[in-house]
Formats: structure tokens, sequence, C-alpha cells
């Protein structure tokens, strides 16, 4: 199974390898770009979530601090008329030689607050009614002291306390008509013939009231909002019925356990944002709840529109990718045709100057090494027929057509594979060697430039041969500025690569030393390659087998030889130092200059 993964990975690298260039830029560029757009449409969806969901919850506490408000004033209006009946209307008052103020005073409270009461009563601390308004007879069938309000006003008698909402069924009443109550009870001191005793103030105020205050919100098109006791008890649901009649459910005790704020729960499969506010006094608890899909409501729309923009954006960004990778990639492919016109010996073929600044300076610089190549071939015509072959030699070493479309194959296939650092680095070189091989014409140039024209070499032919050797160039200071042949060392170099470790396994060293001695220029090519017989080396300058058949520049160590000797005579030249297994020395001899 790996074999088979390998093999097709293998199979996709070698397919996408030879992919135009053109086409690579494309797909990459909309490749990220797509990748980035999904990746900001994931970001903002998420972020669009949030905000949302802040929103509602900010929504949320703002709608229930008014409710809180609202009720707020709802029971402190109940504290004040059972303030105002216990110190104005009980306290002092005997309630047996006074019971006409008590009840005319009642009365009198009573209708001031009538839209706000149900009733309201004083009781003994043995359940009797002492004064009730609207006059009423207490049931036959129900017991005062039994009543929760009742017992918890006496068992903390410094506090006041609110029940939940029930229905009043204390007194008789002519209409038959109950009313839905909340009830606040506290013990307070009553006067009997002059004695101070024990009982318990009764203020039924009309549940309608805090109905009315938590109905009128609004949370959304499912939202609703409810009222519990700090036990979780529901006093207020716009279901309540059906809660009560278990025909559903509400999650009413976990929400008694939550903290102030806004939190996120799971109620019978439903994901929901609850909101959570305590009523000051009571210790109620006003609950807003709203679930998570009215939230997201707007969350699909807001998707349908990221897919349309998505796909437009691709759409776009594949017509710009095309029209720009076509501009980069024209320039290098007009001018590998030219390479191959130039390969193929038509020196004459036209050599387009566009595209990016090192596309242009290597155009440049191939026009011009083509129009030296002519001029040079004309020339030659005419000089003596052994300076000529030198010349011609020397006009070829300048620039091999095959070196250098092997050089722009690689370069192309850089950029393919997206290896742009190496590619500007080989394009880079490339335009150097061209511009030292050309040299304005001239045949004899400084140690320095030679020097500078076999490291760009070295530069390419390492990249190309995929770091299968290394190099060091060093030189004495005072032989840079002395004079040379063009391209004398370069051919040995090659030798030394072709010959020397074209078959060793990525270990191969070459060194180049350039120093003075007795007045005399001495520079060495060293490689570490299998070497050859003594014999053998020596006999490569006297026949023209010293060169590279297809590789290369194809210019001959003989041919090195006789260049030196002819411009500088017999006693200067080259000497071949080797020995099986272990390498390579050749030295170049010139006069210092």
């Amino acid at each position: 199974m790996l074999r088979r993964l390998r093999n097709f990975s293998q199979r996709i690298k070698h397919a996408y390898k030879k992919r135009s260039i053109q086409f690579t830029i494309s797909i990459t560029f909309t490749l990220v770009a797509v990748a980035g757009m999904i990746l900001v449409a994931v970001i903002l969806s998420a972020r669009f979530i949030n905000s949302s969901e802040k929103m509602v919850s900010d929504d949320n506490r703002r709608m229930l601090s008014q409710v809180n408000l609202n009720l707020d004033n709802y029971l402190h209006n109940m504290m004040r008329v059972s303030d105002s009946m216990y110190y104005r209307v009980i306290k002092n008052v005997d309630i047996e030689t006074d019971m006409d103020s008590l009840v005319k005073d009642m009365r009198l409270l009573y209708e001031t607050n009538r839209d706000l009461l149900v009733s309201v009563a004083v009781f003994t601390d043995s359940g009797e009614v002492v004064a009730a308004e609207p006059l009423s007879q207490l049931k036959f069938t129900v017991d005062p002291k039994s009543q929760d309000w009742f017992v918890v006003a006496n068992e903390r008698i410094e506090n006041l306390h609110f029940s939940t909402p029930h229905v009043q069924n204390l007194f008789t009443n002519s209409d038959n008509r109950y009313s839905w109550v909340v009830s606040l009870s506290r013990s307070v001191e009553l006067t009997r013939s002059g004695s101070i005793v024990h009982g318990v103030l009764l203020v039924d105020m009309n549940f309608s009231g805090i109905e009315q205050i938590c109905k009128n919100v609004d949370l959304g098109e499912s939202g609703y909002l409810y009222l519990i006791d700090a036990n979780g008890e529901i006093i207020y649901h716009p279901r309540q019925q059906l809660i009560y009649s278990n025909l559903i459910h509400e999650n009413n005790l976990q929400a008694a356990a939550y903290e102030d704020g806004t939190h996120t729960e799971d109620f019978e499969g439903q994901q929901r944002l609850v909101t959570v506010k305590t009523v000051g006094y009571t210790g109620w608890r006003i609950v807003g709840v709203v679930p998570m899909s009215d939230i997201t409501n707007d969350y699909s729309q807001f998707q349908l529109f990221s897919m349309f923009f998505v796909c437009f954006a691709i759409f776009l960004l594949i017509t710009v990718n095309m029209f720009l990778s076509q501009r980069i990639a024209n320039p290098v492919k007009s001018l590998e045709r030219s390479v191959k016109e130039l390969e193929k010996g038509n020196l004459d073929a036209h050599i387009s100057i566009k595209g990016s600044y090192e596309i242009q300076h290597l155009g440049k610089a191939i026009r011009s090494m083509a129009e030296q190549m002519r001029k040079l071939m004309d020339d030659v015509v005419t000089e003596q027929e052994s300076k000529r072959k030198s010349e011609m030699d020397a006009l070829q070493s300048q620039i091999n057509p095959h070196f250098l479309y092997n050089t722009l194959d690689s370069i192309v296939w850089m950029v393919e594979n997206e290896r742009y650092e190496g590619a500007i680095q080989m394009v880079t070189s490339l335009a150097k060697l061209f511009r030292i091989s050309l040299s304005k014409g001239k045949n004899i140039i400084t140690v320095a430039d030679e020097l500078e024209h076999v490291r760009n070499y070295l530069t390419i032919q390492k990249i190309r041969y995929k770091n299968k050797f290394t190099y060091e160039i060093t030189a004495e200071p005072e032989t840079l500025h002395c004079q040379t042949i063009k391209l004398i060392v370069q051919p040995l170099v090659e030798n030394a690569i072709y010959h020397g470790m074209e078959f060793m396994d990525g270990d191969g060293e070459i060194y180049i030393r350039a120093n003075r001695k007795d007045g005399d220029l001495y520079i060495d090519v060293v490689d570490n390659g299998f070497g050859m017989p003594q014999e053998q080396a020596d006999a490569l300058l006297t026949k023209d087998t010293g060169k590279v058949r297809g590789k290369g520049s194809g210019i001959g160590l003989k041919n090195v030889q006789e260049r030196i000797q002819l411009y500088f005579g017999p006693d200067y030249g080259l000497s071949l130092y080797s020995e099986p297994d272990e390498g390579t020395t050749a030295r170049i001899h010139l006069p210092a200059k």
C-alpha cells in the first residue's frame, strides 16, 4: 500500500514537473488565493456567529435590566403598601378599642391602591382575622396557620416574604372569582388592651402586574422570558399552564443554579442562549431564553453570499492569473525558442528583449553574444589558420548553445517547481558569465575576471549537478591584476567535472589556486577524481582528445596549450600531473604582466 502511494505521489510530481511555467504559476497562485479566501470565509463565519451571539446577549441583558427595574418598582410598591399598613394603620391602634379606626384606615389604603391590591388582611398569631379589606369572611376549611406565608412570617420575623403566584383562597367571594396573586407577608406587633401581641400582615397583589411586565418583552422570534424564585420554582412563564399540566418542561432548576450573566445550554436537544438576572431583595431570578437557531438564521444567508463571493473571486482570480502568468512565462518561452535556434546554428535568430529585469538582461546578453559570435566568425576567415582555429574555439567557448539550452531548461524547471532562489541565482550567474565571456571583444582579461567567470560557471554547474561536488577558488592578491587569455581556466574545470568526477557520488572537490613565483603566474586546477597514468596525461597535450564530446564548451586541453603558446611563446603553456585514484592537477604557466 505504501509503495502504491509512493508511486502515485511520484507520478503526480513527474506530471507536475512537465507542466509549463504558465500553468504552474496560474495553478499555484489560484490554489493559494482560494485557500486564503476559504480561510478568511471560515474566520468571518466564526466571527459572524460570535458577533451575533454577543449582540443578542447584550440585547437580552438590556431587556432583563429593564424588566428587573420594572419588577423592582412593582415589589417596592408592595413593600410601600406593607409599610404604610403597618406603621400608619396598625402600629399605634388598639385592636380592642379602636377597631373602627383600623377598618376605616385600612379601607382608605386599599381604595388608594385598588389597581395594585387584591386584598389586605391582618391576623393574630393564632390565625384569627383581625381585619380584612375588602370585607370578606374567612373560609371555614382554611387554617391560616398552615399556610406557607403565615409560617415563614413567624419564623423569620425581621424579613418581608414574597410568595410564588397562587390563587387567593382564604376568603369567600360573592361572585366566585378567584384571582391569581403574589402575597407579601410579614410579622407585625399588635396592641390589644394595652398589651403587645404578635400577628401577621398579608398583602395580596394582583399577579397580572408581574405578568404584564414580563409578557411585553421581545426576545426575538422564538425567545421568551420567565421568572423563578431562588429555589427554581416558576413565578411566571408565558406557557405556565402547559408546564403545570406537564405537557411541556422548562430547565428552571438548572437556571436557578446559574450565576448572573449569559450561558449556553443544551435542553431537550436544543441549543439555547440563556441570560440570568437576579431581582434584588426577593432573590427572584429573571431568565431570558433565545434558541441558538434564532441567532444563526441569518447565517445561512451569509453563507450563500460567501459562496457566491468565493465563486466570483475564483473566476476573477483564474482570469487574472492566466493573464499574469502569460505575461511572466511568454518572455521565458520566447527566449528559450531563440536559444534553440542558436543551438541549431542560426546566429541570425531574433532574440526578444522583454519580461522582467533579469530576463531582459539575459536576452540582451544572448543578443550581444550572438552579434559577437557573428562578428568573430566573420573576422576569423581573414586570420591565419592557427589563430583562426584558436579564435573559433574561443568563440564557441563563450557560450555553447547546448550548455545554454541545458542551463535555461534548468531555470525553467526551477521556476515551474517554485525554486525561485535557485532560478534567480542561475540567471544572475549566467548573465555574469556572458558579460565576462564577451569582454567587449577583448581576448586578454585580468585574472580576477577569469576567476570570476569560472566562479559563475561553477555556480551554474553545481546547481545543475545538485551539489555533486564542492569547489574553492583562492588567489594571491598580487595575481588578480595580472593579464591572461580569457577562457583558458574554464576548459580545465570542465574536464575536471566531466572526466574526473562524473561518476562520483557527491564527494567531488575542485580547487583553483592562482599565485606568483619568480616573475611568473601559475593557475592550478586540482580535482580529487579518478585520475590517470602520467603517460595518458602527457598524451592529452599532444593529441586532440582532451575534450568532452557533446558536453561543455568543446575546447580541448591541446587547444588551451596552443592558445597560450600562440600569445606568450613556447616557454609557457599547460602541464598535467595525475595518478590513478589520486586525482589530477592542471597547471597554467603564464608571464606575470
